[in-house]
């Protein structure tokens, strides 16, 4: 006579184990976006820190520098029952949230911000709230194909990307010839 095995697991157990990577927003101490980053790849988690070179002025030289493109601010891609431990981290301060959910953002998203950083254009960040504008595609340059809004600030047109979970803006300064309006 065989004896069979029977693997009794608890189903909350194996709906964690199921539960899918997302990308959260994680806020850090002023400043420490760098380290946090680094502390939590040492732990074995993918964590994506978009940085971008300024030009920054001393009163004895110039010097770039990099620096965090949202500050305060990292994408850390974890399972939703993993976030406590990823808070364990030093400089690490909260996951955002928002109406009690935490804040994910899409692949694409990250697609995006990655690419506009390689492509080196100047780029600033922007927190304010925006009233939407006309939607645009890209029509020539590095951004050629990506999708987002123009607006006014100032004297100048920027193409915007909005980045869905902080509150956050990229801004482009993009020439008008650049961009056509999306049907």
């Amino acid at each position: 006579m065989e004896l069979g095995f029977c693997n009794f697991t608890n189903p909350i157990r194996r709906k964690e184990r199921m539960e899918e990577l997302k990308w959260y927003v994680m806020y850090t101490a002023s400043r420490s976006e760098k380290k946090v980053a680094e502390r939590l790849t040492e732990n074995g988690v993918e964590v994506y820190l978009p940085m971008v070179e300024e030009l920054r002025q001393w009163s004895d030289r110039k010097k770039k520098v990099q620096k965090a493109l949202f500050n305060g601010y990292l994408f850390v891609k974890t399972r939703r029952n993993q976030l406590w431990e990823c808070l364990q981290v030093p400089g690490a301060v909260k996951f955002v949230h928002f109406s009690g959910t935490h804040a994910t953002v899409r692949d694409e998203v990250l697609d995006m911000i990655r690419r506009i950083v390689e492509t080196g254009v100047a780029i600033e960040t922007d927190g304010s709230d925006i009233a939407p504008g006309e939607k645009v595609n890209v029509i020539g340059g590095p951004l050629q194909n990506m999708t987002g809004e123009v607006i006014e600030k100032g004297n100048k047109d920027y193409f915007m990307i909005r980045i869905p979970g902080i509150y956050q803006n990229i801004l482009i300064s993009m020439p008008r010839k650049f961009l056509e309006v999306a049907v």
